[in-house]
């Protein structure tokens, strides 16, 4: 094998191995994202029941309902409203007309069951997401909240 084609075999396997490498860091990250979604945006998409996912908008005024430890509620960005539910100690700050952001799946009902309801940093505080779709809905009211 002459020298030029050592070389050249040399950055060929070596490409490769990077690209596989590429390759498994990308499919790694992958499995690790969680996306937001809204009631608006479920709506317009099939999501697969056992895709892991954030569901964010506001609790629906008069929707909360206890069930022992669980609670059933709607979330609603103001256009459309799913219902969810969460087994579990929710945050303190967690009312009626209030952001909230709810990590789950989606149930073979269309029901959103959550495994993860995010705390609020404080009364004003919504999550950036969630004031982004009440502005595009125009729902938005300036002084509402601080994004």
């Amino acid at each position: 094998m002459k020298r030029k084609h050592r070389r050249l075999f040399v950055v060929l396997t070596s490409l490769g191995l990077l690209g596989a490498a590429s390759a498994l860091v990308l499919s790694a990250v992958e499995d690790s994202l969680v996306f937001f979604y809204t009631p608006s945006d479920l709506a317009e998409r099939s999501t697969p029941p056992e895709n892991l996912f954030r569901l964010g908008g506001l609790v629906e005024e008069g929707s909360v309902r206890r069930d022992g430890s669980t609670t059933h509620f709607r979330v609603t960005d103001l256009k459309r409203a799913l219902p969810a539910s969460y087994t579990g100690v929710l945050p303190d700050l967690f009312r009626e007309g209030q952001g909230v952001v709810a990590e789950g799946t989606l149930s073979a009902d269309g029901s959103f069951t959550a495994r993860e309801v995010l705390a609020k940093h404080d009364e004003t505080y919504m999550p950036k997401e969630v004031a982004d779709a009440l502005r595009e809905s125009g729902q938005w009211r300036d002084g509402d909240a601080k994004p």
